[in-house]
């Protein structure tokens, strides 16, 4: 599933051809949605929330994307051949010579002015983890509700959380500040908390391109943990281990030497 350093980077393409221009065709294979409505009408911003994606136009209206594991948006110039099958097209947004296809993502939706406040999925969100203006109080105050024995790993995982972090980025998180996935959240003080957030948003924001600079385990080949099961540790030389984690199943990567679980938790 794209992460928010992923979303992050579309939008800021997306923008680059479709903020301030007006829509010159729409078509869709969604049932029900008005692709058609938006002819006509003037982009007024692509902007990503964790794992969303969402063009507002000057109407008020917002076209509402997430890709989950299987969708992706590409620009094209008008007339260019696609990267991907035609039957594949999610909705097609034409604003004068550039085409944006979102291919496969499972939710596509037309929100009208306003309706963010009340969306199922969106207004619950946590503040995005590469915002500028990251309130950690917030962070820590929706992390605080849940019940003090759930997981890091888990709790990480929890866009009403904080919004953006997905597999890669909590398991590279929680190694650089040396918890383990399946520490409750009781173990760690605020600060530690804070501390975790804090640098899963550094590594994403390097990663984004929003920040200049190299973030140890930003480039696949440089991972920490993340998918390195049964490979040494790149700092201890100790093993990495994996099991999946919580009611989504997602895989947790670790070192057992550079990330003890407390005494409190029995090793998984």
């Amino acid at each position: 599933m794209p992460e928010g350093d992923t979303l992050f980077r579309t939008a800021v393409t997306l923008r680059r051809w479709m903020a301030g221009r007006e829509v010159t065709a729409a078509t869709t294979d969604v049932p029900g949605l008005p692709a058609s409505r938006l002819v006509g009408q003037r982009v007024e911003s692509v902007d990503s929330w964790g794992k969303h994606l969402l063009v507002r136009f000057v109407s008020g209206q917002v076209l509402h994307t997430h890709l989950r594991m299987s969708g992706s948006w590409h620009v094209y110039g008008v007339g260019d051949p696609w990267r991907r099958p035609a039957r594949q097209a999610r909705v097609t947004i034409t604003c004068g010579d550039r085409a944006a296809v979102c291919f496969n993502a499972p939710v596509v939706e037309l929100l009208a002015a306003r309706a963010e406040e009340v969306h199922p999925a969106l207004a619950g969100l946590g503040p995005d983890v590469l915002a500028d203006d990251l309130d950690l109080g917030e962070v820590r105050r929706r992390a605080r509700q849940h019940p003090s024995g759930l997981a890091m790993g888990e709790l990480l995982l929890d866009q009403r959380v904080v919004a953006g972090i997905g597999n890669i980025w909590r398991c590279e998180a929680l190694f650089l500040e040396g918890h383990n996935p399946w520490s409750p959240q009781s173990a760690l003080s605020d600060e530690k908390l804070d501390g975790v957030v804090r640098t899963a948003r550094r590594i994403m924001r390097v990663s984004a391109g929003i920040d200049p600079g190299a973030a140890p385990g930003g480039r696949p080949d440089q991972r920490w943990v993340y998918r390195r099961t049964g490979r040494p540790c790149r700092r201890c030389g100790s093993l990495v281990q994996s099991r999946r984690q919580g009611e989504q199943a997602r895989t947790a990567y670790w070192c057992p030497q550079c990330q003890p679980a407390p005494a409190a938790v029995r090793s998984p």
